[in-house]
């Protein structure tokens, strides 16, 4: 099923790629803490965004969306095909610093 996802298999050594799907009809809490210093891309299906003020934001595939700072309640599917979210976020390793590798 992954195999059409953008970005399946290996990223750079720095970096990782966490894959979350949201059933059909099912929601799912939002924990900023979850998506902290990620860029998501919609991979597939369509996510509404639940905010706390009951508002609903909605995102399809193929968008690229930034998680953090956002007064989120809920990540919803409402569609009849799996959500697919792909995150990429930078590998943390307290050892390294933010230079290594570039020049």
């Amino acid at each position: 099923m992954e195999r059409d996802i953008p970005f399946d298999g290996a990223v750079q050594s720095r970096f990782r790629r966490r894959v979350v799907t949201i059933a059909p009809g099912s929601a799912r809490p939002y924990h900023e803490d979850e998506w902290r210093d990620a860029v998501v891309l919609i991979g597939r299906g369509r996510v509404d965004f639940v905010c706390d003020a009951g508002g609903t934001r909605s995102f399809g595939q193929g968008d690229v969306v930034y998680m953090v700072g956002l007064p989120l309640r809920t990540l919803r599917n409402a569609g009849v095909e799996p959500v697919v979210l792909v995150a990429i976020s930078r590998e943390t390793n307290e050892a390294s610093s933010d230079l290594d590798g570039v020049s």
